[in-house]
């Protein structure tokens, strides 16, 4: 779910468009999608399925290698409340995460299950909806000062979901938490696995989407001008691996990263002030070697 970026944002935005040494742009996003909030691969028909965010239609797209759609599908059975990010599992089953929760309010959050034998229809109905909360949460809302609760970034792994909330507190300082869920129909309560920090700066080290490689050996996570990369753990356990921040040097509201390989990512970003609306590409050898 937005929240409009402030003026001083915008001349950041402005500012730090002057080019970069790490992303490369493949393509403009095609018009109509202006809000789009995640971004996955699928091998099998080389397409990036993305969605857009709250206020927007209940629908997926399949951009072809030319940035263009391919594909429409109307998800039946599930309101777009705020769809942020979508991932796959290894069969090439879609996931869509309705779990935008800026005031912290919700208590419906969901994932819905997209088979991947419905991904070349015009309509498709979740095969099922894995409903959550999560226990550390006790108000809606809760203080100002705990707004821990919101997410726009996940992924499938071992049937299991990995969520990375989006820190909306007073006093932001970087805190991330990683819940854990069943990839299984019903209703679960959500496991607080660990939590992390980033930087104190929320326009710079909000977390605004998630992605694990195809070896499941790296985990990526975005911001609007970096990439917080995990390796060296084991199993699911991202945490105890080691932590590094990439500079995009280049500012814009980015909101989906997803792998094509294990060593590219792909990163989509909002159209905001005419700056953005755009499907970039990065190699992590890159940026490992910029100072």
């Amino acid at each position: 779910m937005k929240k409009f970026i402030p003026i001083a944002i915008t001349f950041i935005l402005m500012a730090c468009q002057n080019g970069s040494e790490t992303l490369t742009t493949l393509y403009d996003l095609p018009k109509k999608l202006k809000e789009v909030s995640g971004i996955v691969y699928t091998e099998k028909d080389n397409l990036f399925w993305t969605l857009e965010d709250s206020g927007n239609k209940n629908e997926i797209y399949g951009l072809d290698s030319k940035g263009e759609i391919a594909n429409t599908i109307v998800i039946e059975n599930a309101d777009n409340i705020d769809w942020e990010d979508i991932t796959k599992d290894s069969a090439g089953n879609l996931y869509i995460g309705d779990f935008g929760n800026n005031d912290n309010l919700r208590q419906d959050l969901c994932i819905y299950k997209i088979d991947h034998n419905a991904l070349n229809q015009e309509n498709a109905v979740p095969a099922y909806k894995i409903s959550f909360s999560y226990p550390e949460q006790k108000d809606f809302p809760p203080n100002k000062t705990s707004l821990f609760f919101d997410v726009e970034g996940f992924f499938e792994f071992k049937n299991h979901f990995y969520l990375f909330t989006k820190n909306r507190s007073k006093d932001f300082d970087g805190t991330t938490f990683v819940y854990k869920i069943p990839n299984q129909a019903g209703f679960h309560l959500a496991v607080l696995m660990g939590e992390f920090k980033t930087c104190d700066n929320y326009n710079h080290c909000v977390i605004t989407s998630a992605a694990i490689s195809p070896d499941a050996s790296k985990v990526a996570l975005l911001t609007h001008d970096k990439i917080v990369l995990f390796a060296n753990f084991k199993g699911d356990d991202f945490l105890k691996g080691s932590q590094t921040q990439f500079e995009l040097n280049h500012f814009t509201q980015k909101e989906a990263i997803c792998f094509k390989n294990n060593e590219t990512l792909i990163i989509a970003d909002e159209k905001t002030k005419k700056v953005g609306g755009k499907i970039y590409e990065v190699s992590l050898e890159t940026l490992k070697s910029v100072p």
